[in-house]
């Protein structure tokens, strides 16, 4: 599905949604907020689980609509995610990620399970972004470039073209607030995306590394194993088979949020 039906699709769920939904309209958008603030009290206080009374009734099959309704809630926290400073590019992908996972769930179990992993994963990323409100302009551009073009090969005169600046400077600057070189800092992000795809995705590991433009296979084998420990084979072996389960343990065994 391209980038313009999927944002037809969500807009077509979301008017359903609006004109079915029947709980609190402000304790729904505070929720909503607090994810995109990556407040972790407040999206506590204000998380409802998707089996509570009142949601509308979005297809007559209940797995359906308890999927329907995950989906919305997923286009929702990356709409407020993205205004709250988190790059587009890289709410888009997450939020692309949850629903091909959530398009393999077959009960409610693995699917509140990912509503859980959705929102806090969501939360946590905002509340570093929040943390690092304080990097200059030049550098928090420079990130938005990088993760902007997550998918291509990055040239370091690429992204001093587009942000019209010394290449010496930026590389100084950017070690300077960071603590790493833009290399690293690419490789890291990298990294992380090819993490949740290996763990919610059925791609190989051959077909991100090309998704990811690295120059070969073994050269993102390489790199992988630099920041995991692991190959992505390896990685995924470890994480993909056990994660539903792991998560059903976790959910099952922590109280549910009021």
């Amino acid at each position: 599905m391209d980038s313009k039906k999927k944002i037809l699709s969500y807009k077509l769920f979301l008017q359903q949604e609006y004109s079915n939904f029947h709980l609190p309209y402000n304790s729904e958008m505070k929720f909503y907020d607090a994810v995109g603030k990556g407040d972790f009290d407040e999206v506590k206080k204000y998380m409802n689980p998707l089996t509570q009374q009142g949601l509308g009734k979005l297809s007559s099959n209940p797995l359906r609509n308890i999927r329907y309704h995950l989906i919305i809630t997923i286009a929702m926290i990356t709409r407020f995610c993205i205004e709250g400073g988190m790059p587009s590019e890289e709410a888009y992908t997450l939020s692309d990620i949850y629903i091909q996972q959530i398009d393999r769930c077959n009960d409610f179990d693995e699917i509140n399970t990912i509503h859980r992993e959705v929102i806090y994963d969501f939360t946590d990323r905002m509340s570093k972004i929040r943390k690092n409100i304080g990097f200059s302009k030049t550098i928090i551009k420079t990130s938005e470039y990088i993760y902007n073009h997550l998918t291509e090969k990055i040239n370091l005169d690429d992204i001093c073209q587009e942000l019209n600046i010394n290449k010496s400077y930026l590389c100084e600057l950017f070690k300077k607030e960071t603590g790493i070189t833009i290399l690293q800092y690419t490789q890291k992000l990298k990294i992380e995306a090819a993490k949740k795809m290996l763990i919610y995705t059925d791609y190989s590991s051959t077909d991100i590394s090309n998704y990811f433009n690295f120059a070969s296979h073994s050269h993102f084998i390489s790199i992988f194993k630099k920041f995991t420990g692991m190959t992505p084979k390896e990685y995924q072996k470890q994480n993909y088979q056990h994660f539903f389960q792991s998560k059903l343990d976790d959910f099952k065994n922590e109280n549910s949020v009021e």
